[in-house]
């Protein structure tokens, strides 16, 4: 896990770029425009006499039918595109060169899954035999609890499964026993089932 604060933003890596660059320009270039995402290339001049950018940012977003991207996508692929360049430009601090932004996109794109809070909380430090014995356990349940893929039928193979099983016998309620009856009451409702072989219980 990672601390969002150890991260700048691409705003202020912009401003630490103007305050050292005050005639610099830059500009950013739509590579890609499609229904699902953007593609979006940033390059950096240190001046506006420059013709060769010093450093260059490419990044892509897509379009989410929910959260910021699915207004906005368009916006946040330019600012991590520029961030990317103001990265390459060195306007970074050593080991967090991704800007703040594309850490909080990171952390939202992380499942929050039981396995995924099943490690962080681990009992053994790593290399231990705690851990060992531990990881033998996970593995141990996650085969216990695996549950089979589940049979696909059509409805003519379901019917003829469920024809073809006979009902459980139910606990016995005396010492003669149960038998297996199938057929329609008069009532005309059919019926398969076990009932008591005592009339008196039954």
């Amino acid at each position: 896990m990672f601390n969002l604060n150890d991260y700048e933003t691409v705003e202020i890596r912009l401003d630490k770029w103007h305050d050292k660059f005050p005639d610099s320009r830059v500009e950013t270039e739509l590579i890609e425009a499609s229904n699902t995402r953007f593609i979006v290339f940033a390059k950096l001049f240190k001046t506006e006499a420059d013709a060769k950018p010093c450093a260059t940012g490419l990044a892509f977003e897509n379009i989410t039918e929910k959260g910021v991207n699915s207004t906005s996508a368009l916006e946040n692929c330019e600012t991590s595109a520029i961030g990317r360049a103001l990265a390459n430009a060195g306007f970074a601090a050593k080991g967090k060169r991704a800007s703040r932004e594309e850490m909080a996109k990171v952390n939202n794109a992380e499942p929050n899954t039981y396995e995924n809070k099943l490690q962080e909380r681990r009992y053994g430090s790593a290399g231990s035999r705690s851990a060992a014995v531990e990881d033998a356990l996970r593995a141990s349940f996650a085969v216990e609890n695996k549950q089979d893929d589940p049979a696909l039928w059509n409805v003519e193979q379901a019917v003829d499964a469920i024809g073809k099983t006979t009902p459980k016998e139910p606990p016995v309620c005396c010492n003669k026993g149960h038998t297996l009856k199938q057929g329609i009451s008069k009532a005309g409702k059919p019926y398969y089932g076990y009932v008591c072989k005592d009339k008196n219980t039954g």
